[in-house]
C-alpha cells in the first residue's frame, strides 16, 4: 500500500500566491515613521510636552476627534520622539500608554502603571490606598537626584469615566510630577467629571479634524507601498477606499480596513490583482461585522430598545422617546426598565453610531421633542439582532 505524505496545513497555505508583501503595515496599530497630514497636531502635543525636558511637569492635554483621525498614532509618535530626546539629554522622563478599554477601573490603571514601571503590583487583593502608595513611591528621586516626570496617555478615557467615575483623575491630578493626556472620541466626555476634579485638570485641548479624501489617498499610498506587491492594485482601488472612508467622517482606520480586506478577498478568489469590485465587497463585509459585533455585545435591554427602533422605522413612524417606550414595553413583555433609563440607552446607542437624535420644536406652547433616527442599514441590523 502506497504511503501518502500529507503536507502540513500551514506549509500548504503558505505556498498559496498572495497579493501581499506584508499585511502588518495595514494594521491601524502600526506606527509608521511619518504621519501624513498630522504634522500640526504632532507640534501641538510637542509644544506642551517639551516642558518635561526642563524637568517641569507639562500641562494636562485633552485630545478630541472622531474614530480614525490619528489621535492614538500622534500621541504614540510624540511619545517615541520625546523619550528619544530625553534619553539623549539624560532627563528622567517617561510616557506610559494605557488603553482604557483594557483597564477600566482606577485600581486596574494604577496597578498597570506600576507594572509598566517595574513595580510588581497585583491586579486584585490590595486596597486602593496601598496601590496608590506604591505608585507614588515610584516618584522618589533616581540615583542621580533627578525627579521623574511621568506623562500618562489615557486612550478612550470616556470608557473608564463611564464605568468607574473620575476617581483616577482625582488621584493623578493630586500626584506630583504627573501629566495626563486624555484621548476621547467625544467632545462632551467631561460631563462625567465632577467640578472639583475639572478644576484640578486645567487641560489644554487639541481637536483632530477628520481626514479628507485626498489626505486618505496619501495615507493609503504610503502604506500600500510597504504592504502590496508591485502592480497588484488596480488604479481605482485606493481612490475608492479613500472616498468611502471620507464619507465615514474621514476615518483612516476604516480606509486601511477596506484596503486590507480587499486584498484578502483577492487572495481568496485566487486573483493576482485587487479590483474595484473587491473594495465594494469589502465594504459590505466590514459593515456587517461591525454592526453584528456591536449588537452582540449590547445588554439585552438595549437590544430590545434597538429592536423597537427598528420596528418603528420599518413602520415608517416618527420615533419620539414616548412612542419608543410604548413599543419597547411591548417587546420586553413585562421585563422593562424605567422611562428615565431609556434616555441613557438612547445616548449610548447614539455614541455607538447606531442611531441619531435631533430636537425639534412643536410650536409655541407645545414644547420640544426628541426625534430618533436609525443610522445603519435595516437589513444589517435585522441580521445582527435575529441571526447574530
Amino acid at each position: 500500500m502506497e504511503c501518502v505524505v500529507l503536507m502540513n496545513i500551514f506549509e500548504e497555505l503558505g505556498e498559496k500566491k498572495s497579493v501581499f508583501k506584508c499585511k502588518k503595515f495595514l494594521d491601524h496599530r502600526f506606527l509608521p515613521e511619518k504621519l501624513p497630514h498630522r504634522e500640526e497636531q504632532i507640534k501641538s502635543v510637542a509644544k506642551y510636552w517639551i516642558e518635561a525636558l526642563n524637568s517641569v511637569t507639562p500641562p494636562d492635554v485633552t485630545i478630541y476627534g472622531k474614530t480614525g483621525t490619528g489621535k492614538t498614532a500622534v500621541s504614540k509618535f510624540a511619545r517615541k520622539q520625546l523619550e528619544q530626546i530625553a534619553k539623549e539629554k539624560k532627563v528622567n522622563v517617561r510616557v506610559e500608554y494605557i488603553r482604557c478599554t483594557d483597564y477600566t477601573t482606577e485600581y486596574q490603571v494604577i496597578a498597570r502603571l506600576c507594572q509598566q514601571m517595574g513595580r510588581d503590583v497585583p491586579y486584585r487583593g490590595w486596597t486602593k490606598a496601598e496601590v496608590v502608595h506604591a505608585f507614588r513611591d515610584l516618584f522618589k528621586k533616581n540615583v542621580f537626584g533627578k525627579d521623574l516626570i511621568l506623562i500618562i496617555i489615557l486612550d478612550e478615557i470616556d470608557i473608564l469615566l463611564k464605568n468607574d467615575g473620575d476617581g483616577l483623575l482625582y488621584t493623578l491630578t493630586r500626584t506630583d510630577n504627573v501629566s495626563i493626556a486624555s484621548i476621547s472620541n467625544f467632545v462632551d466626555f467631561k460631563q462625567f467629571i465632577k467640578p472639583r476634579v475639572k478644576s484640578s485638570l486645567r487641560d489644554r485641548e487639541i481637536v483632530f479634524p477628520p481626514y479628507n479624501a485626498q489626505q486618505l489617498v496619501d495615507i493609503l499610498k504610503e502604506r500600500s507601498k510597504m504592504s502590496f506587491k508591485e502592480g497588484v492594485l488596480n488604479n481605482d482601488v485606493i481612490p475608492l477606499c479613500a472616498a468611502l472612508a471620507a464619507k465615514e467622517e474621514g476615518d483612516a482606520r476604516y480606509a486601511l480596513d477596506l484596503l486590507r480586506t480587499s486584498g484578502e478577498l483577492a487572495d481568496e478568489k485566487g486573483s493576482e490583482a485587487v479590483f474595484e469590485n473587491y473594495v465594494r465587497e469589502a465594504k459590505d463585509y466590514i459593515e456587517h461585522n461591525k454592526v453584528t459585533d456591536i449588537v452582540m455585545t449590547l445588554p439585552s435591554q438595549q437590544q430590545k430598545v434597538l429592536e423597537s427602533i427598528l420596528y418603528l422605522t420599518k413602520e415608517k413612524e416618527e420615533i419620539t422617546s414616548g412612542r419608543l417606550y410604548e413599543v419597547y414595553k411591548q417587546f420586553s413583555k413585562g421585563d422593562s426598565v424605567s422611562y428615565r433609563r431609556i434616555f441613557d440607552f438612547i445616548n449610548e446607542l447614539e455614541m455607538l453610531g447606531l442611531i441619531s437624535t435631533k430636537t425639534i420644536s412643536r410650536g409655541r406652547g407645545k414644547g420640544r421633542t426628541n426625534i430618533i433616527d436609525l443610522q445603519c442599514e435595516m437589513g444589517l441590523l435585522e441580521d445582527a439582532i435575529w441571526n447574530g
